[in-house]
């Protein structure tokens, strides 16, 4: 995979002095800095809403009031932009929060170009509270990009990427994207919550902006909450996000960020061995004669698995798979699991299975034979032993 080795290694400032960094490496250290005052090798977490003034009425030590800023946000944000290469971060206390700062940079008239699968959360936000905004959207297979070449409009401003996507894990090839947003005017940002930080780096490869579920992979523990967005640059684009930020109030808590913060070191890990374990159910389930069909990008029978390949630097913990049959086959599969916990989330070290379908509601656009699954951090051999005595069965 090509970009595997091309950002293994970066410069950055630690404690006054440059040095090159592997990024598990910087994973651990930025952000977890001594605490100055008490020498606490892990950040203390600051409640306090509010902050001293100086005397002369200024607030030399950088915060005055935690909507605004606290110290436990700013540590989070540095590491966050570390994480993605990015210039700068703005925390959220949810993933549909810092997706509503993005969408607020624009006004009405505005057109915006969405994939055809993605976060249900996303297209709900769009269909039943942007439009009467006056928004304009377009929802698109993005595994071909000339399709969103053909798009565009005078008008358009927002092309939003998710890849891998929600719930089919179709691959954008995110490159070319950014190219065709850019030359029409429009910015680029991409949902990388599925890929996470360590499998993809969507800022390289010419987004303007990555929006994160904390609560995922970076949470990673399915007890936190929260959002981001990082952009590539602090410019006038992110100095938006940021202002919705503050005056909006959508920020994690003082608690939660040190949540975040903790989990951040061994995330470059984790990943991995999510990626790991995601590679040998999928091929498992591939083979499975009770099983229509798998998707994941990281098996060669994928449509997008050669830009996957050339994207990525790992294929992800996410997969779902078609039941054959229909959807009362499907739940039965979703039933009989015993290591699998029915319920919606991921990136957490527990796997997870979910009917997709009757979880989105009425208006899914999923199959009603697909099952999501989050595959955690349990032996593979002991899912795929769970995955076959419930597919047996059928």
């Amino acid at each position: 995979m090509k970009l595997a080795q091309d950002f293994t290694r970066i410069e950055i400032s630690l404690t006054a002095y440059t040095i090159a960094m592997h990024f598990e490496t910087r994973a651990i250290h930025i952000g977890h800095d001594v605490d100055p005052s008490t020498g606490a090798v892990s950040p203390p977490i600051v409640l306090s809403t509010t902050f001293e003034r100086d005397a002369d009425g200024g607030y030399s030590r950088g915060h005055a009031y935690t909507r605004a800023s606290n110290p436990n946000r700013e540590r989070l944000e540095a590491a966050l932009a570390m994480l993605e290469g990015g210039a700068v971060a703005a925390a959220f206390g949810s993933g549909q929060a810092a997706t509503l700062s993005v969408i607020h940079t624009l006004k009405a008239g505005d057109h915006v170009i969405m994939p055809d699968d993605l976060y249900h959360g996303t297209r709900h936000l769009l269909d039943e509270h942007y439009q009467r905004w006056g928004l304009q959207f377009s929802y698109l297979d993005m595994t071909d990009a000339e399709t969103v070449a053909q798009a565009m409009q005078p008008n358009t401003r927002l092309v939003w990427i998710e890849s891998p996507s929600n719930p089919r894990l179709k691959i954008a090839n995110i490159v070319r994207i950014a190219e065709i947003a850019h030359a029409g005017g429009a910015i680029c940002v991409c949902d990388n919550t599925w890929a996470s930080p360590i499998n993809q780096s969507p800022l390289a490869l010419g987004a303007d902006l990555v929006m994160h579920a904390t609560t995922k992979y970076i949470g990673g523990h399915s007890d936190v909450l929260g959002g981001c967005i990082v952009g590539k640059q602090d410019d006038a684009l992110f100095k938006q996000i940021r202002d919705f930020q503050i005056w909006g109030g959508g920020v994690p808590s003082p608690f939660d960020c040190w949540l975040l913060l903790r989990s951040i070191p061994t995330l470059p890990l984790r990943v991995q061995a999510h990626n790991d374990r995601a590679g040998r159910v999928a091929a498992f389930l591939h083979a499975h004669p009770n099983v229509a069909t798998v998707n994941y990008p990281g098996l060669a029978s994928h449509p997008n698995h050669d830009i996957a390949a050339e994207q990525m630097r790992g294929f992800g913990g996410m997969l779902s798979f078609e039941v054959k049959g229909g959807q009362a086959e499907a739940l039965a599969v979703a039933a009989k699991v015993k290591l699998f916990t029915r319920a919606t989330s991921l990136g957490g070290f527990e796997s997870l299975i979910e009917h997709r379908a009757s979880m989105e509601g009425p208006h899914s656009k999923t199959s009603p034979t697909l099952l999501r699954c989050s595959i955690g951090l349990e032996h593979p051999d002991d899912l795929i032993a769970d995955l076959a005595q419930a597919l047996g069965s059928l």
